[in-house]
């Protein structure tokens, strides 16, 4: 394949060791590859966009092997997106990717994700994009993911890569040699039990701590082709899951039964 110019963000920030794993193996294969990610973790933003402050980015390429340009940008995940592509990179980039994440992004969780936001900014822009996820919160190998993603990335792109389609990629926390097949799947349904701890501060105030447990017992709630398994049966098995979105959430349901108004 041809070099790609490769714009990479995250929301895990500009130190963070996926990031800075997945742009330099993205370089290491040939590829012309531009950083522009939040300057400090900035997770679970979801789509924000910083509309009240100045978006300040600096040049951060010292953190990346020699070749990648990179910026550590003050905003949100679709922040750092939107002002590569609309203010600091001379041309656009023939990909997109975000991440590698330091935790999974599986099911409904997607729609609080800014590793994923990220991604989905350039989809709407009308550009290829991919996040990728080590879906354990503690695991510190990349490399795997890192591979995989561009594996993934690489073979779309050669194929064919279908339109205002967003691709979320989890890879399990397991070495390279222990990591199963990857496949299509479903987003699972994902809530949460006890999501508020109450605790009191030392004045005698409450407050609240968003540490709800995950419910995994969800998974027959999807929509989609029923072959497929749900993003979270694929990582619990030891899988590689692969998730094609798209930014139209519009109601995939039988409009003939609503009410006329």
């Amino acid at each position: 394949m041809a070099p790609l110019k490769i714009l990479i963000s995250n929301d895990d920030g500009v130190f963070a060791e996926g990031i800075r794993t997945l742009a330099n193996a993205a370089l290491a294969r040939g590829h012309q590859v531009s950083v522009v990610c939040p300057d400090q973790e900035r997770s679970a933003t979801g789509h924000g966009l910083t509309l009240q402050t100045p978006i300040r980015a600096e040049r951060a390429d010292e953190l990346f092997d020699d070749g990648v340009q990179a910026w550590a940008c003050s905003g949100t995940p679709s922040d750092c997106v939107k002002l590569a592509l609309f203010s600091l990179l001379d041309e656009w980039p023939d990909l997109v990717l975000s991440g590698i994440n330091h935790g999974p992004n599986l099911g409904t969780d997607v729609l609080y994700s800014g590793t994923v936001s990220a991604a989905m900014e350039g989809t709407i822009e009308g550009l290829p994009a991919l996040a990728v996820s080590s879906a354990d919160f503690q695991w510190r190998q990349f490399a795997p993911a890192a591979r995989l993603a561009l594996d993934v990335a690489e073979r779309m792109l050669a194929e064919g890569w279908p339109s205002n389609m967003l691709l979320n990629l989890n890879v399990p926390p397991r070495p390279a040699e222990a990591i199963g097949a990857l496949r299509w799947c479903n987003s699972a349904v994902r809530r949460y039990t006890d999501q508020f701890e109450q605790r009191v501060d030392p004045r005698g105030r409450s407050y609240y701590w968003l540490a709800g447990e995950v419910v995994n017992d969800l998974e027959a709630q999807v929509s989609g082709p029923a072959a497929w398994p749900t993003d979270v049966a694929q990582i619990n098995a030891g899988g590689v899951s692969l998730t094609p979105l798209q930014p139209d959430i519009f109601w995939r349901g039988r409009t003939a039964d609503l009410p006329v108004w």
